[in-house]
């Protein structure tokens, strides 16, 4: 839905989707593209729209637009997922660091702990850059 006001218009969210729609054009979107679908690809498509929380009309346009076969609403969808990954991650080694606080309080730190730290920040640090790699792709190609 969209408010308009001093002749412009603005994206509302869907209360439906969650999301936003595509902002207005200067003379508006004329040309109505038909596309026909069998069973099979119209749930294939439908599915991949619905997990994209966007329409399928929506969907089809940015993966045409966007030149490869992820679109942005799936690169958003990505980083949101990363960074989900991410905390839980973080969460793991705070839980280990816990671990490894009660084992030196009682006096003796066994390796397995130890290694188990270090292995949640290797993970941490890992999914940390994988998100900014994607965010940066997203970025660069909103911008093309």
């Amino acid at each position: 839905m969209f408010v308009a006001g001093g002749g412009s218009a603005r994206p509302v969210a869907s209360a439906a989707r969650g999301s936003a729609r595509l902002a207005r054009r200067e003379g508006g979107r004329r040309h109505q593209v038909k596309v026909r679908l069998s069973e099979e690809e119209y749930a294939a498509v439908g599915a991949r729209a619905a997990a994209a929380r966007v329409s399928v009309p929506r969907l089809l346009v940015e993966a045409a637009l966007a030149g490869d076969a992820v679109t942005a609403s799936e690169r958003r969808a990505l980083i949101s997922e990363l960074l989900g990954a991410r905390r839980m991650v973080a969460a793991m080694g705070g839980n280990l660091n816990q671990l490894t606080r009660m084992a030196n309080t009682a006096g003796r730190v066994r390796p397995e702990v130890t290694a188990a730290a270090e292995a949640a920040q290797r993970a941490a640090d890992r999914l940390a850059a994988a998100a900014a790699a994607v965010e940066a792709l997203t970025r660069l190609r909103s911008a093309g």
